[in-house]
C-alpha cells in the first residue's frame, strides 16, 4: 500500500502542473501473423488503414510475444512482466491483485488519466492464490470488456449492449466504443488512454458478413515455409500438440484460399475499426496529441511449417505486427522502420513514460520512446520465449536476440530427447535451417546457450512461488552434453 500511496503521490503532482500528456490508444488483435497487413509486404491483404498508420508513424520488424498464448501474453502486456513473474495462464492461475495494481491501466488512472477497456480481457484478477479471479471493470472509467473468450456477437457481450443494434458483429462495435470514448473524453481536461482488444482474427471463424464481397474468389500466394516437408528439422516435441494436428483440421491443406479469405476478412474490419477510431480522433480535434499503439497478442503459423494455431516459439507465433504513432515527434510521417529486438513486456512502461509516470522496478520491459527517438538504438540484447502451456511435450524455452534464436525442448521420456534448435533469423525469418547441429556455427550455439542458461537463471531467481512455476527452473535447465 506504500508503494501504491508513493505512486498516487507522484500522480497527483503531475495532474497540478499543467496537463499537456498526450492521449493513449492501444489497440491489439488476437491471433494476428505479421503476413496479414500491406505494410508487412503481404500479397493479397487490404489493410489501407493500418498501413496509412504504419506511414504516419514507425513499423518494428523485431517485436516478440514472451509467451505466444493469449492469457499470458495480456497479462505480461498489462504488468510488463514476463509470464513466470505474472504467474497466469491457462492452466496456472489467475493474476494475482498485487500485480494488477502495478499495470499501467491501474497506474494511469491513479496518475489522472481517463480510462477505458473493451473486448477480449483474457484474465482474471484474484486477492489469493487459488481464489476466484474476477474482470476488474470497475479500475476503468468506461468498460466494454468481457469474461473469457467474449462473442463475435455483439448482442452477446453485455458490456456492449448499446451497440448490438447497428453493429451486430463484435468488430465494428469495437470501433464504435472507441469513437464513442474519444468523442467523450475530448470534452474534458485530462488526458485519456483508450484500450481495446479485438477478438479478432481468433477462431472460431465468424467474420462479419459486412464484408463478405471484399476477397471473395480470391488466391493467395503461400510463404515460403508452408507444408509439413518444410518443417521435419523441427523437434518430435513440438509436434505433439494441437498446434501440429490443425494444419489438416483447419483446413490449410486442403482448402488454403478460402481459410486465408477469412482470415483476411476478419483483419478487414479490424481495419475498418481503426478507421473509424481515427477518424473520430480526427473530429475531436486530438489528433496532434494523441499516440496509437497497434499489435497482436500473438501470431498465428498459418500453415508454416505444417502447423496451424500458435503457442508454438516460431516467427509466425511468436513475431507479431507493431505498429506505433507519435505525432509529436519530429519522426513521424517519414515511414521509418525498427529493426531493433522489442517485446510485448514494452508496453507498459512506454505508456507510463508517455504519461510521465514512474516505471515501476518489478518491470521487465523497456519503454520504446528511445526507439522512435533513433529506430537503430537497442533496447533488449534478448527476451525470452516461454511455453508451459498444453501437453509437457511441447513445454519449451527459447532466447531470442536481433539475429538469432535458440529453443530448448527439454522433454526426454520414451523416443523423446533433449533437442536444441538455432536459427539465423537475419538470413533465414523462415527458419528452413536448424544450425545447432552445424560446426561452422559452434560459436554462436555457445553464445546463445550462454544466454539461454541467464534466461533459465533468471526464471529461478524470480518465478512467483505459486501457481507451479518455480519446477520450470529445474525442468528447462540444459543438458550440459548437449
Amino acid at each position: 500500500m506504500l508503494l501504491r500511496f508513493l505512486f498516487l503521490s507522484l500522480a497527483l503532482q503531475i495532474m497540478a502542473d499543467a496537463d499537456e500528456r498526450p492521449n493513449i490508444i492501444f489497440l491489439m488483435a488476437d491471433d494476428q501473423a505479421t503476413y496479414s497487413m500491406g505494410c508487412y509486404d503481404t500479397p493479397g491483404a487490404k489493410t489501407p488503414n493500418l498501413d496509412q498508420l504504419a506511414d504516419d508513424g514507425i513499423v518494428f520488424d523485431a517485436h516478440y510475444v514472451t509467451t505466444a498464448i493469449c492469457m499470458a501474453s495480456r497479462a505480461s502486456v498489462m504488468t510488463g512482466m514476463f509470464e513466470y513473474k505474472t504467474g497466469c495462464n491457462f492452466e496456472h492461475g489467475a493474476l494475482m491483485c498485487e500485480h494488477w495494481l502495478k499495470t499501467y491501466p491501474v497506474l494511469l488512472r491513479d496518475a489522472g488519466y481517463r480510462t477505458a477497456f473493451a473486448g477480449k480481457f483474457g484474465f482474471e484478477v484474484t486477492e489469493k492464490v487459488g481464489g476466484k479471479g474476477e474482470l476488474p471493470d470497475t479500475d476503468f472509467d468506461v468498460w466494454g470488456g468481457g469474461p473469457g473468450q467474449t462473442s463475435y456477437a455483439t448482442k452477446k457481450n453485455k458490456s456492449m449492449a448499446k451497440y448490438v443494434d447497428q453493429f451486430p458483429h463484435s468488430t465494428l462495435s469495437y470501433g464504435a466504443f472507441g469513437r464513442d470514448f474519444v468523442t467523450d473524453s475530448a470534452k474534458e481536461d485530462r488526458p485519456f488512454c483508450l484500450s481495446i482488444s479485438f477478438k479478432a482474427p481468433h477462431h472460431p471463424v465468424q467474420p462479419d458478413p459486412k464484408f463478405d464481397g471484399v476477397f471473395r474468389g480470391m488466391t493467395f500466394s503461400k510463404p515460403g515455409n508452408f507444408g509439413r516437408e518444410l518443417g521435419e528439422h523441427f523437434s518430435l516435441q513440438s509436434r505433439q500438440g494441437r498446434q501440429y494436428e490443425r494444419f489438416h483440421s483447419w483446413k490449410y491443406s486442403s482448402n488454403y484460399d478460402e481459410v486465408f479469405a477469412k482470415y483476411f476478412q476478419q483483419i478487414y474490419a479490424i481495419d475498418v475499426a481503426v478507421g473509424m477510431i481515427r477518424d473520430a480522433v480526427a473530429a475531436a480535434n486530438v489528433k496532434d496529441n494523441t499516440v496509437i499503439i497497434y499489435t497482436s497478442d500473438n501470431g498465428f503459423m498459418n500453415g508454416s511449417h505444417g502447423y496451424g494455431s500458435k503457442v508454438l516459439p516460431y516467427e509466425e507465433s511468436s513475431r507479431v505486427p507493431l505498429l506505433m504513432y507519435d505525432p509529436r515527434h519530429s519522426n513521424s510521417g517519414k515511414q521509418l522502420r525498427c529493426k531493433s529486438l522489442t517485446g510485448n513486456v514494452d508496453f507498459a512502461p512506454t505508456m507510463l513514460e508517455l504519461a510521465e509516470v514512474p516505471i515501476p522496478e518489478n518491470m521487465d520491459g523497456r519503454s520504446l520512446l528511445s526507439l522512435y527517438d533513433n529506430p537503430a538504438a537497442e533496447t533488449h540484447t534478448a527476451l525470452p520465449l516461454i511455453n508451459v502451456w498444453g501437453p509437457e511435450e511441447v513445454y519449451s524455452f527459447g532466447a531470442v536476440t536481433k539475429d538469432w534464436k535458440y529453443v530448448y525442448w527439454p522433454y526426454a521420456e520414451g523416443d523423446f530427447e533433449p533437442t536444441e534448435e538455432l536459427f539465423y533469423l537475419r538470413s533465414d525469418r523462415l527458419e528452413l535451417s536448424n544450425l545447432s547441429a552445424d560446426a561452422d556455427h559452434e560459436p554462436q550455439l555457445d553464445s546463445m546457450r550462454k544466454i539461454y542458461d541467464q534466461q533459465v537463471q533468471h526464471w529461478q531467481a524470480n518465478a512467483v512461488p505459486y501457481h507451479n512455476y518455480q519446477k520450470f527452473g529445474t525442468f528447462f535447465k540444459r543438458v550440459r552434453n548437449k
